[in-house]
């Protein structure tokens, strides 16, 4: 018997016992080491996300693990290889995936949303869905190579390219990504962040952060002698920080859509009209995103072990997703699915 994490109704989450099911055809039996809590994970935990998650429901589906067993058919994988889970299953047959986009398929099954996820000690899926890990790296900060992965599609949408100024307007775990893989392209990064803690942060990690308290859009034509920002990626998920992403705009610059905002949001088109913007969606990733994440964490581009703020035991993660709703100071918690008894500080 084994422990899981399941989400029961809003804002309850407990620890409960969990049967392991044999891998079938196609499938692996894995063991998550670390799953991270994101904004997704916390969106479920309010209750938002009622209409497609099935209670109780196993959440998680930022992690790092090891194969167990491997079903049958299952070629290429043995056990005690390190994963991670490019945590998405479609149908191949809807109009998006027929055109090629089969990550944002029209029937998409999100892993950890829509079906269980990766909190739990044993976790069976797919083997079409994991991505090998390099012997070196460690389990902790591959956990991070997911949303890693975001940050990837998101510059990638937004193509940006050497020499652009980008403007990341959220501090967070994933702003902080996307303004590091735009650096790691060539781009001239501004991040603007209302914690003074992520912001601290940033500066640490080599970025200058502004508060949107201050006149940021000035301080954009400063920078910019006048010109605007090339790209601004909106990932506050706020009416303000919408305001923002459009306000420091060049002409011809492009917003990349990055928060889920939970409810419709008021836009300047006449900014839009009149300084020709391009707006631009940027949901999940595909395969080459992920197998880049990989890479970026692997070699350092992306310091994970800055980011994780703390771990803590799979028995702990409902106080955890409490802890993250504080926001400002906390930037990644990863729930240690290998020890249900200790957890450590990072």
């Amino acid at each position: 018997m084994t422990l899981a994490v399941r989400y029961t109704s809003a804002r309850t989450l407990d620890t409960a016992p969990a049967e392991p099911s044999a891998p079938g055809p196609g499938e692996v039996e894995l063991a998550p080491a670390y799953v991270g809590i994101c904004g997704t994970d916390l969106h479920i935990f309010h209750g938002d996300m009622d209409a497609r998650v099935s209670a109780p429901a196993v959440i998680g589906h930022e992690m790092s693990g090891r194969v167990v067993r491997v079903g049958p058919g299952v070629e290429g994988w043995q056990p005690g290889d390190a994963v991670t889970v490019m945590p998405l299953r479609w149908d191949g047959t809807c109009p998006a995936c027929r055109a090629g986009h089969q990550h944002i398929c029209q029937h998409l099954d999100f892993i950890g949303i829509d079906s269980p996820g990766a909190m739990q000690q044993r976790w069976t899926v797919p083997a079409s869905t994991l991505v090998r890990l390099p012997a070196g790296l460690a389990l902790d900060r591959a956990a991070l190579v997911e949303p890693t992965a975001v940050a990837v599609h998101d510059v990638g949408r937004a193509r940006v390219r050497d020499g652009e100024k980008a403007v990341v307007v959220g501090g967070g775990p994933v702003g902080i990504l996307i303004a590091l893989v735009a650096r790691s392209v060539g781009a001239d990064v501004r991040v603007v962040e209302l914690s003074a803690h992520r912001r601290l942060l940033a500066e640490e990690l080599g970025l200058t952060a502004w508060n949107p308290a201050d006149d940021v859009p000035e301080l954009v034509r400063q920078w910019t002698g006048e010109a605007g920002a090339d790209v601004a990626f909106e990932v506050s998920g706020a009416a303000a920080g919408v305001d923002t992403a459009v306000d420091v705009l060049g002409v011809r610059g492009r917003l990349c859509l990055v928060a889920i905002h939970p409810r419709p949001r008021e836009v300047n088109l006449h900014r839009f009209f009149w300084r020709e913007l391009t707006l631009v969606g940027a949901r999940l990733y595909d395969r080459s995103d992920f197998e880049k994440a990989v890479t970026l964490v692997d070699d350092g581009t992306i310091p994970a072990d800055r980011l994780i703020s703390k771990v803590v035991p799979l028995t702990q993660a409902p106080a955890a997703f409490e802890a993250l709703e504080g926001g400002g100071d906390v930037m990644k918690i990863l729930v240690d699915c290998t020890d249900d008894t200790q957890g450590a500080a990072v």
